[in-house]
């Protein structure tokens, strides 16, 4: 699935020509020219990056940020600002509030594809195109295809997701809740019992490979990608 890129831009030029190059570039892309219309596209669905221009009407890029870094619900969103000044002072400022890198104009589109990507490489592996692999498991997300040797393994679009987002963020452990946010959407509201149900079609993919014990349940707390095998369990009526 393609990224998507909120691009927080007041110049209409400006704002087409970002637009262009990142979906030619496979992203997709909305868009708003100050900080309350970009509010009200958080609101209803959780970008994954935010091109934030720091010079926007009523209200500036750079306090807009500090208001996403303070709420719980915006505080990870990764944000690259973008501005004409070049002053050193002015790029601390801008990272000192949070933004996770800083371009100034005029920037070449080749240079903002390679930031977004580095960025969106270092901080949400899963919102990539990048092929990932880990002990003879493969996972290609442009072409919706995983394999182990030889053999392909057929997956649902939703048991893929969770697939590249745990195998994106291995040995960590994630609550139900947290796998919800993070691979049906912030604002898909489902029982958290539909991950098990999830869970389950994985490891059965999984099994034909050898590889179900690789989704492991942490009891209590939720659900880890290790390609170290877990302990049984000794509790007959442990979680799936």
């Amino acid at each position: 699935m393609a990224a998507k890129i909120l691009i927080v831009e007041d110049e209409a030029a400006i704002q087409e020509l970002i637009t262009y190059n990142l979906q030619q570039a496979g992203y997709e892309t909305v868009c708003a020219d100050n900080a309350e219309k970009a509010m009200i596209i958080i609101n209803d669905e959780l970008p994954d990056l935010i091109l934030l221009d720091w010079m926007l009407p009523n209200m500036s890029g750079i306090e807009f940020a500090r208001i996403l870094r303070r709420g719980e619900r915006t505080r990870l969103i990764p944000i690259i600002m973008l501005t004409a000044r070049t002053m050193e002072a002015d790029k601390i400022t801008g990272l000192e509030i949070g933004a996770d890198d800083y371009m100034t104009k005029p920037f070449s589109p080749r240079e903002m594809i390679a930031r977004i990507n580095a960025v969106l490489r270092r901080l949400i592996p899963e919102a990539t195109e990048e092929m990932v692999e880990i002990d003879g498991l493969r996972l290609d997300p442009a072409n919706h295809r995983v394999t182990a040797g030889n053999k392909e393994i057929e997956l649902g679009p939703t048991e893929f997701r969770l697939l590249h987002f745990m195998m994106t963020h291995t040995e960590r452990v994630y609550s139900r809740n947290q796998l919800l946010d993070r691979v049906w959407g912030d604002h898909v509201f489902v029982e958290d019992r539909t991950v098990d149900v999830h869970i389950r079609r994985l490891r059965k993919a999984l099994e034909s490979v050898g590889k179900d014990d690789w989704i492991q349940t942490v009891r209590g707390a939720g659900y880890r990608f290790s390609a170290v095998a877990a302990l049984p369990e000794k509790d007959s009526n442990a979680e799936i």
